[in-house]
């Protein structure tokens, strides 16, 4: 007797006297969006699962889109476009203090989505668990680009994102940073890729947060400039702020790089832990290279060149080796010292664009710059 197939014996038992109907297994919703309206909607009432696809244009939303909706490790919730559509959500219809985006909520990837001219801060994950933050773009802001914040903010990863232009005129410019993750802990938290530069702050802050944080190959330059007429104009200009409000935490950087910004290229910001600086290069920052004076940081292998107030300030705890400023360390020459190719578009991976600027050819000290 030949074998049934799947579908003959569902149908027998469909057919047959007194016999159950086989479940059929749920599958999880693709949920296609055009408007405003519907997009609130949809990233409001998701589930796990859900597939939230967006249809190209520019968005105008007039309230926060937000969501405490969680996914789960196996059924993630992913906003995205619709293909290989552009999609930009705009913020110039939300009230003022608006954001564009908020989410408390695990397991979500949000990927190709460009958040511009919010009135405050464009993106802010509070308390959130394992989200992705994929190839996005954070742009011209009223805070900072993008924000990590809350207790229990856990295994969260950004990575390739663009957050430029951001600068909040209430403050003078105080606060508007690239990415902020302050305010909160939790471990496993990863930056990796990201370009953040010409914010009216910092490139990065980690101002109050109590759990280490990793930053591999990224890059903030033109940081703390003020580029907007802005008399009072109080920004910092810090390529990399890790720490503040007394924290004591172990922060660990790896191949990035920090340049022509106003204040410090790397610094320690008061944060007295052991953070770990390896494989980076500071150039052309207006004050240090590395300013680590008062804590106990691990820097290996770092590479600072013209930096106004010079390469490192660094206290009695702070080991140091492998650096350019240490005894017996050369200082390799530059490829290039032309920035013009780091602004390019990314490669097609996602990944920051190929260039020769600060590069070295070293295998043994500064950025690769990739």
């Amino acid at each position: 007797m030949p074998r049934r197939t799947a579908l003959t014996l569902a149908s027998a038992l469909a057919l047959g006297a007194g016999l159950a109907v086989l479940p059929t297994q749920a599958h999880a919703a693709t949920v296609v969006v055009s408007n405003s309206t519907d997009l609130s909607n949809a990233i409001r009432n998701a589930t796990p699962g859900t597939t939230i696809q967006v249809r190209g244009g520019t968005y105008y939303p007039t309230a926060t889109l937000q969501s405490t909706a969680n996914g789960t490790s196996s059924s993630r919730i992913l906003l995205q476009p619709y293909g290989s559509e552009t999609v930009k959500i705009d913020g110039s219809n939300l009230p003022d203090g608006g954001w564009i985006f908020k989410l408390t909520a695990d397991y979500w990837t949000v990927s190709r989505i460009t958040f511009q001219n919010s009135p405050d801060s464009a993106v802010v994950c509070q308390s959130c668990a394992s989200t992705v933050w994929d190839n996005i773009k954070t742009i011209n802001g009223g805070d900072s680009g993008f924000t990590l914040t809350g207790d229990s903010t856990t295994n969260n990863t950004v990575r390739n994102i663009d957050s430029y232009g951001h600068y909040d005129p209430a403050n003078h410019g105080e606060n508007a940073d690239g990415i902020a993750i302050k305010y909160g802990s939790g471990s496993g938290n990863l930056v990796t890729g990201a370009r953040l530069y010409n914010n009216s702050d910092d490139g990065l802050d980690f101002w109050s947060f109590s759990s280490p944080v990793t930053v591999e190959h990224t890059w903030a330059m033109g940081n703390g400039k003020n580029r907007w007429g802005d008399s009072a104009f109080a920004g910092d200009g810090n390529g990399y702020k890790l720490g503040g409000d007394g924290e004591v935490v172990a922060h660990v950087v790896n191949n990035s790089a920090a340049w022509d910004n106003a204040g410090n290229g790397f610094t320690e910001n008061s944060n007295k832990g052991a953070i770990v600086i390896n494989r980076t290069t500071a150039y052309a920052n207006a004050k240090w290279g590395y300013y680590f004076a008062t804590g106990a940081a691990r820097l290996g292998k770092n590479l600072a060149v013209s930096n106004g107030s010079g390469s490192v300030n660094k206290g009695s705890s702070v080991v140091s080796a492998g650096n350019n400023w240490d005894s017996g360390i050369s200082t390799p020459s530059f490829r290039s010292t032309d920035a013009s190719s780091t602004y390019n578009a990314r490669q097609s991976s996602g990944g920051l664009p190929v260039t020769t600027f600060l590069t070295t050819g070293s295998t043994t000290i500064g950025a690769t710059m990739d």
